[in-house]
């Protein structure tokens, strides 16, 4: 059977969401997670859609890829399909194509964490290094110490305060209250919670959200950011605590974050919270275009 390039519709993205949560595993690759899927909510479901492809044969998914941004898929693999020579020489031929709408021309990055037959593809075809990243896990088999500052879960009535700290933590000068509505509204975010950390008077200083794949899955944190104007005092590795404490009461088995190698205090923050620091990964490169064939 071939391999079959698709766009789901809007209205299949939650049984895709489903797929997502089986194919996340304890010691295997910090890829493509339904958390992902579900930050990328925020710009809403038909969006989410439209950068969405999935890989499959005889109607068995077996690679889901997010477009985040112009030039990114990021990709997670069915557990056992890594070294499918057949899926990888289909993937890699379509986002060699941009008339197949995976990848534009020129310059593009594709997240590969599964590693296996797509890189080894991909770098016979021309591509290299990209990007590095540093996958941090915490196991949640131990209940997790208290974070040492007051850290609510935020609803809707909290969401503009949220929005506010996020954008400003992230370069936002405008907070952009409406995709959290458009975030919390989409399927993923009934495995999730919204954090906000206050400090000793009262401030919102920090925000992160966790997604949870389901019970003896791993969760993810993504995003977690601090205020700029409260830095330095430990605000961010606090709410990672108290994310991970989250994940846990979840049930999930561990709680994963992946962040720029070259974002030191972040991968300071996470160790300071209790992650352990895994080898380095990174993105495959296509500088100029070519095909993958």
């Amino acid at each position: 059977m071939p391999t079959v390039l698709s766009v789901p519709r809007a209205d299949e993205l939650a049984e895709l969401l489903r797929v997502l949560r089986t194919w996340q595993r304890e010691g295997g690759p910090v890829q493509l997670h339904p958390g992902d899927v579900g930050w990328f909510w925020r710009f809403g479901a038909d969006a989410t859609a439209a950068a969405v492809r999935t890989w499959s044969r005889d109607g068995v998914v077996l690679a889901v890829g997010l477009r985040d941004g112009d030039r990114l898929l990021r990709l997670a693999v069915a557990p056992g399909a890594e070294d499918d020579d057949e899926l990888a020489r289909q993937v890699a031929d379509d986002v060699a194509h941009a008339e197949r709408g995976v990848l534009p021309a020129g310059a593009v990055d594709v997240e590969a964490r599964s590693g296996g037959a797509l890189v080894e593809r991909l770098r016979e075809a021309g591509w290299t290094d990209g990007e590095a990243w540093t996958p941090l896990v915490r196991g949640l088999t131990e209940p997790v110490e208290p974070a040492g500052v007051d850290v609510e879960t935020v609803g809707a009535d909290g969401a503009p305060l949220w929005a506010a700290v996020q954008g400003a933590a992230f370069g936002r000068p405008t907070p952009a209250v409406e995709r959290w509505h458009a975030m919390a509204a989409g399927p993923a975010f009934a495995d999730a919670r919204c954090l906000l950390a206050r400090d000793a008077d009262g401030t919102a200083v920090a925000v992160a959200v966790v997604w949870s794949a389901g019970a003896g899955r791993p969760g993810v944190l993504e995003p977690m950011g601090v205020h700029p104007d409260h830095r330095g005092h430990g605000y961010g590795t606090a709410i990672t605590v108290a994310a991970a404490a989250h994940l846990r009461a979840l049930g999930a088995s561990s709680a994963a974050v992946c962040t720029p190698s070259a974002n030191g205090a972040g991968v300071a923050t996470y160790r300071a919270a209790g992650f352990r620091e895994l080898p380095a990964v990174r993105d495959v490169h296509r500088a100029v275009p070519g095909l993958a064939g």
